[in-house]
This record gives structure tokens, C-alpha cells and sequence, in this order.
């Protein structure tokens, strides 16, 4: 019986579930019944599991699941032999009991023997239960395991859900699974489109719930219903090209169970308004499509998308446009009355708007982060005059009317503002762009101002919050500063900011408030605040900042396909600036792909093993500064110092000018007289001065390639 087979289909029958969680409900759900059926032993083709999700429903289906287990193996340990019986032969009762627990007689425990000794133990085989006998409590599993926040009741009843349930269909085959889950009994019957099928939906069987599902105006598959909003969007595109993003797609698809577009248009007037406010509106808050022209300017033109295929698409359409109306006005209207106020006259009010408790207002946070990027711009030969004003104006926007309806947007308000004020570009520019990047693939800003910015911006975020004891705790991290970390970097290695982090970050601290230095330190057991060496916590959270940069590049790195060793090569030398650090890490990536690599690496490993017993022998002499050949004893000797000497030679222009692949490419010829001089040299030589020269001649050799990286990492 075991070995039958019949295809499943579960399915959770709700009110309108959360369009931004229905994914990871519906993935969820499935997943814990797969499991739950794997871990009873239930041979299934897992791999045609599927998951189906609507606005109202949660389902998975799976193309054939037995019928019930195969025969489950029953082993229990009882206690040890030795414990269990008399000099006599008579079982304890701590046996007898055991037995009886298993339901047999003492004569029919079998003994197992272990490395610790033999112990009493029960064996029995019987038949494995039903799937439709197991399915009821894998449900309510799974259910209760769902990523659910915060769950909620409806009437009277104590079960609790994301939303009221309505329907619980189980069909394994075209047979009924019995069960109760969540007050709801199992049957055939599912629901149907709210308004095209407000009747309930009878099943026949598992194979044909997806069908029964579209007959009654439900689209059932996640990925069939985008592709239908997908088709149904081009359908009635007119007078541009749409703009659906992944994201709107997924929310629209988890909004509707019947998807049907609907073109609309608005009042020209409104296109004055920046298009980020008006797509913004259009995207957010009403799920509407947006059109644009060929040259990518937004138009006239958007698309609703309705859960309903209606008799009378033009009431559908006026009531689109209707909706939209007042939101666009209200945009509007903030837009007109924000240009009316200079963006520099609502530096005062960031004075009243607190930042952080020990770190003042946003005013303070400005007056900061100008006076770094005066100081970066200054060594990167950027203007300095325009990364101070648009520091200065930076927060500015925060304030406007637009910006306090819309905070996503910050910085594009700035933008706008500012441009339609006659200030420089560069500044303009500056104001939106040193948010970037805002997520993850997004690219860092694209001109220099807005770089200096970028980076002044986050150092004064990263001194300040690490000051104040507020780091990133475990999966906690309130104020985003990993993504800081993370923007700080790629904007210094993209953008080619070649300043000396470490430096910066100094100056940054020297800038924070002594208050909040202090702030962040924990009081002692005493209850009360130690006291504080402000230069000595300041050099002491640089440096933490510091490697907290450093440590956000290895995924950042381990993506573009670096290895660890090789990141920790580079690491090992601790280059000053990240365009540095990255140009020694492309190199050694590259000298990784020869083949002398492995030798070169090895030996360096060698050398540095050498060195270090050298440097750690209590009477040593020091190893000495240069190489004498009058010294050499051997071939081997002289042949890697003359090889030595030429690759320095070649490569000391190609190091001065930051060429690494080149150097690491010309001291790569040193493999064979290396590898022929580890053959053919002991270095610990009896002779003293012989010795030392040679360990001169590795130091060269290692202080060549260590130039660069430490590949005996590799």
C-alpha cells in the first residue's frame, strides 16, 4: 500500500492576505509540508512541489505522494545489563518496567553492545500510518511555524491567523484528507473570484484544483498571474512605453486574483511637478503603472490594474483618475510652495531637529560633515568651495513640504530645489547623489562633489554612531551602518578617492563631541561613568572603525570571485587608501592565475617561516641590511641574488607608478632560480657570516613581493 501514489493539493482559504508577504507566506507553507511529509518518511516526487498563492489563499501541490509510509524500524534503549540484574538473574525493576512500557516481556529485549558497555534494548517493526492520518498535523506545523509578526483573531474563536480563515481543502487523489485546522474541517470546496465566482468551488480531485480555480476566475499560480499582468499592461499601452518594475509587478500580481489593465490618463499641468514625485504617488501609494515617452520623460499616461474584468472599463478608469487627482495636486502644491523658500533658509530650523541625543541636531551633523569634505576635497583636488556648500545644504530638503509627504524623496527634492534656484550643478547634483548607493547593486555617485560628499557624509555617520556605543549588534543594526560601511568603501575605490582612510577617520573622530565619547562608554559596576581618555578612545574606535570598513570588502570582493586567502594577502600589508588596496588585489588575483604562483607562494611561506624563527632565536644576530656576494658560496646563491637584483631593477618603475600586475609579473621569472636555490642551499649555514647573508638574501626576497601583498597567504 505504501508504494501507491496520488497527487496532493492542500489548500488555506483566507481574507485578503498581505500583498508584501505573501511570497514568503506561500514559500513558507510549502516548504514546512514537503518537510513535514520528509521527515515521517513519506516517498513523494519532491521536486515537483509547487507552490500557488493568492490574495486569498495559500496552496502547494505535489504531483504524487504515497499513500502512506513504508514500515518504521522502532528502537528503544532501556537500561544497562549490568544495572538491570541480580547476582541471582532476576531483572530489576527498573527492567521490568521498561518492558512493560514496550508492551513485551523481559525474555523479549535483545542486548546491544556499545564501546561503554551493553545496555537492554527494545526492537520492533510496524506498518507506517496513512498520509491522510499524518497530513492534519503537518498542516497545523506548518502553519504555525509561518513568518507571521503579529497574528490576529476574528469573532469568538481562540485559533489565530495573519487573516480569518474561510476554507480548508486537502484532496490526496480525488479522496477528502480528514482533518480539523484552525476551527476549519477539511472538505473538497474552495473559493472562487470574490465577484466573478462569490460561489463556492467543488474539486473533484488534486489534478484538477488549478483548473477549477481559473473556471471560477482564479488565477492560482504566482507566476502565471505577473505574466498575465505582464501581458494584460501592454494590452492597453498607449501614448508611451510603461515602467513596471519587479517590484510593483509582485505587489500588483499579490493584489489581484483576475488581473485586468486599464489606460488612464491625468491633467498635463501636473507634469511641472518633478516625475520622481508624481511615479512616486503613482507607484507607492496607488499601484499604478506609469508611462513614458521614447526619450524617457514621464507623460500623461498611466495604467491601473484591476481585479475585475467589468462590463463598463471606462467607470473603472474614471474612478482611477479620480483617485489620483488629489494626490497630484497635493504634490503640487507642496512643489509650488516649497520653491518659494532659498533651500539655504531652512538651515536654521536643522537646528531644532535633533540627530542624535549625544551628538546634537542635524545643524551640528552639517557643520561636521562640511568641514570633511573641505578637508577630502582639499587632497583629492576637488573643488572645495562647492563640497562645503553642498554639505551645507545637504539636509536641507528634510524640511520642505514635499520631503515630509514623500521621504524617499530626500535628496531628489534637494536636487531639484536647488537647480531651479541657479545653483551649480556640481552642487545640485551633489545633493541627490550622495545618497548613492541607496541599495545594493546601485551605483556610487557619479560625479566628484557628490563623491566627497558620499564620503564625508558616511565617515561622520560611522565616528558618530560607534561613538556613542551604538554599533551593529549581531542581526541588529538600527542605523544601517554596515550599508554605510559598505557605500564609504565602494565610493573611495570607484570613484578613486585615494585618501588614507585611517587618517580620515582620525580627523572624523577629532570632530565628534567629547560628550559623545564619553556617552559611550559603559558605567562600571558602580554604577557611575569611569573616566575617559578622550585621545586614547578616539585612536581606540578609529581603529575599530577602521577594520569594520575593511571587513565589509570581503563579501564585496568574494562576489566579484577573490578568494579569502587572496583578500588577506593584500590585507596583510595594510595598503593606507582603498583604491590602493584594490589595485593590489586585482594584481595578486592576477598573479594567483600563473603558474609559477603556487612555487612563488610556497616559497614565500618558506621564507617567512625562516625569517621568523631567525627573529625569534634569544641570542640572534640582526640580519643584515644588504647582501655581500663576497659571501656566496654556492651557484645557486649567486644566481638568485643576480636574478634578484635585475627584477628589482626592472620593477622599481612599475612599483613607483602602481603597476602591481606588472611588478608581480616580472618578479614571477624568479621561480626557477628560487625553487633551484632552496634545492641546492642550506641557509643555516655553520659559518656565521654566511648565514646572515643569506637570510639578507631572503629578506630581499621577501620584502620584493611583500611590496605588494603577502602571497605566502596564498
Amino acid at each position: 500500500m505504501a508504494d501507491k501514489r496520488l497527487p496532493l493539493v492542500i489548500e488555506l482559504g483566507t481574507e485578503e492576505l498581505p500583498p508584501k508577504a505573501l511570497d514568503d507566506l506561500a514559500g513558507a507553507f510549502a516548504r514546512g509540508v514537503v518537510e513535514g511529509l520528509e521527515k515521517r518518511g513519506v516517498a513523494a516526487d519532491y521536486a515537483s512541489a509547487k507552490t500557488y498563492a493568492s490574495p486569498r489563499r495559500l496552496a502547494v501541490h505535489i504531483a504524487d505522494v504515497a499513500v502512506a509510509q513504508p514500515e518504521q524500524n522502532v528502537e528503544r534503549r532501556g537500561p544497562a545489563v549490568a544495572a538491570s540484574l541480580g547476582a541471582d538473574g532476576e531483572p530489576s525493576k527498573a527492567l521490568v518496567g521498561f518492558a512493560q512500557s514496550c508492551g513485551v516481556e523481559v525474555s523479549a529485549l535483545e542486548k546491544l553492545e556499545t564501546d561503554k558497555g551493553a545496555w537492554f534494548v527494545f526492537r520492533a517493526v510496524k506498518p507506517g500510518q496513512s498520509t491522510a492520518a499524518l497530513l492534519p498535523e503537518i498542516v497545523a506545523e506548518s502553519l504555525k511555524a509561518l513568518p507571521i509578526p503579529k497574528a490576529m483573531r476574528w469573532g469568538n474563536r481562540e485559533d489565530s491567523f495573519v487573516r480569518p480563515v474561510h476554507t480548508l481543502l486537502m484532496l490526496h487523489g480525488a479522496d477528502i484528507v480528514e482533518g480539523e485546522i484552525l476551527g476549519l474541517k477539511s472538505g473538497r470546496l474552495s473559493s472562487g473570484h470574490r465577484f466573478h465566482h462569490p460561489k463556492p468551488v467543488h474539486v473533484a480531485d488534486a489534478d484538477s484544483w488549478l483548473d477549477a480555480l481559473r473556471h471560477a476566475h482564479v488565477i492560482a499560480d504566482p507566476a502565471a498571474r505577473r505574466q498575465r499582468v505582464r501581458d494584460e499592461v501592454a494590452r492597453v499601452a498607449t501614448g508611451g512605453i510603461p515602467r513596471l518594475s519587479e517590484g510593483l509587478l509582485d505587489e500588483i500580481a499579490n493584489l489581484t486574483e483576475w488581473p485586468v489593465a486599464i489606460a488612464c490618463t491625468f491633467e498635463r499641468e501636473f507634469l511641472d511637478v518633478p516625475p520622481e514625485a508624481l511615479v512616486t504617488t503613482m507607484e507607492t501609494n496607488q499601484k499604478f503603472v506609469p508611462v513614458f515617452d521614447a526619450e524617457g520623460r514621464l507623460t500623461e499616461h498611466f495604467i491601473g490594474v484591476a481585479n475585475i474584468e467589468s462590463r463598463d472599463p471606462a467607470e473603472i478608469r474614471k474612478g482611477y483618475e479620480r483617485v489620483i487627482r488629489p494626490r497630484f495636486a497635493d504634490a503640487k502644491f507642496f512643489w509650488d510652495e516649497d520653491l518659494k523658500t532659498p533651500l539655504a533658509d531652512y538651515q536654521e530650523g536643522l537646528k531644532n531637529v535633533t540627530y542624535q541625543q549625544s551628538l546634537g541636531s542635524l545643524w551640528d551633523k552639517t557643520v561636521r560633515v562640511a568641514e570633511l569634505a573641505r578637508i577630502i576635497a582639499n587632497r583629492v583636488g576637488v573643488d572645495a568651495g562647492q563640497a562645503t556648500h553642498a554639505a551645507a545644504l545637504a539636509k536641507c530638503d528634510l524640511l520642505t513640504r514635499m520631503v515630509g509627504e514623500f521621504p524617499e524623496l530626500q535628496g531628489v527634492m534637494g536636487r531639484y530645489y536647488a537647480t531651479r534656484q541657479g545653483i551649480a550643478t556640481e552642487v545640485a547634483d551633489a545633493l541627490d547623489s550622495f545618497y548613492q548607493p541607496r541599495f545594493g547593486g546601485d551605483a556610487i555617485a557619479a560625479g566628484k562633489v557628490g563623491q566627497v560628499l558620499a564620503v564625508a557624509e558616511r565617515l561622520d555617520t560611522l565616528a558618530g554612531i560607534f561613538a556613542v556605543g551604538l554599533k551593529p549588534s549581531g542581526n541588529k543594526d538600527p542605523f544601517a551602518l554596515r550599508r554605510a560601511a559598505l557605500g564609504l568603501a565602494r565610493t573611495l575605490i570607484e570613484g578613486g578617492l585615494d585618501i588614507d582612510l585611517r587618517a580620515t577617520l582620525t580627523e572624523a573622530f577629532e570632530l565628534v563631541p567629547e560628550a559623545a565619547l564619553i556617552a559611550g562608554v559603559k558605567p562600571g559596576k558602580d554604577g557611575k561613568a569611569p573616566a575617559v581618555d578622550i585621545g586614547a578612545r578616539r585612536r581606540e574606535l578609529g581603529d575599530e572603525v577602521h577594520a569594520f570598513v575593511l571587513d565589509r570588502l570581503r563579501g564585496y570582493y568574494a562576489d566579484q570571485g577573490y578568494s579569502a586567502d587572496q583578500f588577506e594577502a593584500v590585507l596583510a600589508v595594510t595598503p593606507a587608501t582603498l583604491p590602493d588596496f584594490d589595485r593590489r588585489l586585482r594584481a595578486v588575483g592576477e598573479f594567483a592565475r600563473r603558474a609559477e604562483a603556487a612555487s612563488l607562494a610556497a616559497a614565500n611561506k618558506r621564507v617567512a617561516n625562516i625569517l621568523r624563527k631567525q627573529a625569534e632565536e634569544a641570542n640572534a644576530s640582526p640580519i643584515p641590511g644588504t647582501v655581500d656576494p663576497a659571501h656566496f658560496e654556492l651557484d645557486a646563491e649567486r644566481e638568485l641574488h643576480a636574478a634578484l637584483d635585475a627584477a628589482r631593477a626592472d620593477s622599481q618603475t612599475l612599483l613607483a607608478n602602481g603597476d602591481y600586475t606588472g611588478t608581480l609579473a616580472r618578479l614571477s621569472a624568479l621561480q626557477a632560480p628560487v625553487d633551484r636555490f632552496f634545492d641546492d642551499v642550506l641557509v643555516n649555514a655553520e659559518n656565521p657570516a654566511v648565514r646572515s647573508n643569506r637570510l639578507a638574501l631572503l629578506a630581499q626576497l621577501k620584502a620584493s613581493f611583500g611590496a605588494i601583498a603577502d602571497i605566502s597567504r596564498l
